[in-house]
């Protein structure tokens, strides 16, 4: 693809594979026509600007994000006609795909179910899951760095990643270690791997995680019925802010989207981050020998290879966003992966530098009221798979009968519009001694 701005005209974000595996160049173009620029294949504006993507973020009055999750596809029930279409909204969401998840709620409704899952996400439990983090890492990798110290080889997202981020999540809500294989053969036969937004895809189904509801729905009301010492029976009987008991669907769904969603992004995140500890040498030498440095690598990655390319809105009411009017009823897709590499925002932004000036400034997590609020839990589980893995080797490398050599390497991405991510990543490690890895 060459920087000729009608080979961009050409594509479809959507539909064409050819931005899969690296979309920068064409947010690039679009960025330099217009932070905020209509594309001419399926009507939506395109915000590749930072300050524009944060304004829009933190305006959930003229943004609805009852379309956060499919975007064009497949499109509003019904037409949106007028300079005010919020009615409408309201009355149609529920036939929108995802639609009791909470990345798709407005206020006040968003409000009181993001509020009831960071009383499970607190700074407590957070401290005590991450101190479950080592040894959940320690335990797989004691499979997956299994040989004699020379050439290890290892499949790293779905060998550590995946199952690592699985446990983290599990142990977060409490799930009986008995249990947690049904719940990761029920994740397996769901969407996870590029179902949503996947390229070339129309539909989507508007519950795609309704097979995790009833195991998580059981746990729910059996708390309810007989409490324990345990954190299920928190989530069960955590209230909204104003008092009311939510109805146990309004608790399994939040329980469920940390699931896979939380497990989805961070497993891209790992992967980005291996992949560049491999190919780097000397930035895997420097992690080595001043680990302190690991979180704003995380950070970094964030910014660079963001796990979510963007997010939805549906403006509810005319607005003008960059200097660009934008109709009531209009579809913005939220480009993370391009403001994060708006070079108004961040110097040299292609650069993968982890000592840059305000690099949490990125916007991976999104901003304002819908920001991440798995965050936190995704920087730790970033943050000790990487020391970890450090700990216990004294070298990973790519391996070259996988991903080629130096110069000719290759790597397949998922294929979504949505997601940013490896589906494989082939490595390979020389072992730590035994007394060097304790």
């Amino acid at each position: 693809m060459t920087d000729d701005e009608t080979d961009f005209e050409a594509v479809d974000f959507f539909r064409d594979e050819s931005v899969v595996a690296d979309p920068y160049p064409y947010f690039d173009a679009l960025r330099a026509r217009c932070p905020v620029q209509r594309e001419s294949h399926h009507d939506v504006v395109m915000v590749t600007g930072y300050d524009e993507a944060v304004r829009i973020y933190n305006d959930t009055e003229a943004f609805s994000a009852c379309n956060a999750v499919s975007g064009p596809f497949p499109g509003f029930p019904v037409p949106l006609e007028g300079d005010d279409v919020g009615g409408l909204i309201e009355a149609h969401r529920d036939e929108l795909p995802m639609s009791d998840q909470l990345p798709t709620l407005d206020p006040p409704v968003h409000t009181d179910h993001r509020a009831l899952l960071m009383r499970l996400i607190t700074p407590k439990r957070l401290k005590e899951n991450e101190e479950a983090m080592w040894r959940l890492a320690d335990g797989l990798l004691d499979d997956f760095l299994e040989g004699e110290g020379v050439a290890v080889p290892g499949e790293f997202v779905s060998g550590f990643a995946g199952p690592f981020t699985f446990l983290v999540i599990a142990d977060l809500l409490g799930v009986p270690e008995g249990d947690r294989a049904e719940i990761a053969a029920l994740l397996r036969h769901g969407p996870a791997g590029g179902g949503i937004g996947s390229t070339g895809e129309d539909t989507l189904d508007r519950n795609p995680l309704g097979h995790l509801y009833e195991r998580v729905a059981r746990y729910i009301e059996d708390r309810r019925r007989a409490p324990r010492e345990d954190v299920l029976t928190g989530l069960a009987t955590a209230t909204f802010p104003d008092g009311r008991l939510p109805e146990v669907t309004d608790v399994v769904r939040v329980a469920a989207n940390l699931f896979a969603a939380g497990q989805e992004t961070t497993v891209r995140l790992l992967g980005s981050a291996l992949k560049l500890i491999a190919e780097q040498p000397e930035l895997q030498a420097e992690l080595r020998e001043h680990r302190d440095r690991v979180p704003l690598f995380v950070e970094e990655v964030l910014r660079t290879e963001s796990p979510v390319k963007g997010d939805f809105r549906l403006t509810r009411v005319p607005v003008t966003v960059g200097g660009v009017g934008l109709p009531a009823g209009t579809t913005v897709m939220l480009l993370n992966s391009a403001a994060n590499r708006d070079p108004r925002q961040f110097d040299d932004p292609a650069a993968f530098d982890p000592a840059r000036p305000g690099v949490r400034r990125h916007i991976a997590f999104g901003r304002g009221p819908h920001t991440c609020p798995g965050a936190p839990l995704a920087r730790a589980e970033a943050r000790v798979a990487i020391e970890r893995l450090l700990d216990r080797t004294t070298d990973i490398r790519l391996s070259e009968n996988h991903h080629g050599p130096e110069g000719a390497r290759r790597f397949h991405y998922v294929p979504t519009f949505m997601l940013r991510g490896l589906t494989r990543l082939f490595l390979e490690f020389t072992l730590a001694p035994p007394q060097e890895a304790a």
